[in-house]
């Protein structure tokens, strides 16, 4: 099962989950990061990376409905975005919503 990125990485962009995929399986927009299914090799490297917990297994929308949504979001704008596979600056709001979101 791929893993998926969440609300919580809008208005964040945090990126360092992105160091740690070994398979470039990360897009981006000015937003925030996608994970594309068919890349994700399902190795859970980028979850435990995420300062602001965006990033979850698919397969936990079944016990999280809300999560459910992220699944085709994710699939849809990461193929049409850039791979971002190295580190960079988080937006300018990313503190802002890092304590907004109680981390």
């Amino acid at each position: 099962m791929p893993y998926i990125v969440t609300e919580n990485c809008q208005k964040c962009r945090f990126t360092d989950c992105v160091t740690v995929c070994p398979v470039d399986a990360f897009h981006g927009d000015a937003e925030m990061v996608y994970i594309e299914p068919d890349a994700c090799i399902d190795c859970g490297a980028c979850e435990p990376q995420c300062p602001v917990k965006a990033i979850y297994e698919d397969r936990d929308a079944e016990k999280k409905p809300a999560l459910k949504p992220w699944i085709e979001i994710n699939k849809q704008r990461s193929v049409s975005l850039p791979i971002i596979n190295a580190k960079q600056a988080p937006l300018p709001t990313a503190l802002d919503r890092k304590k907004e979101l109680g981390f």
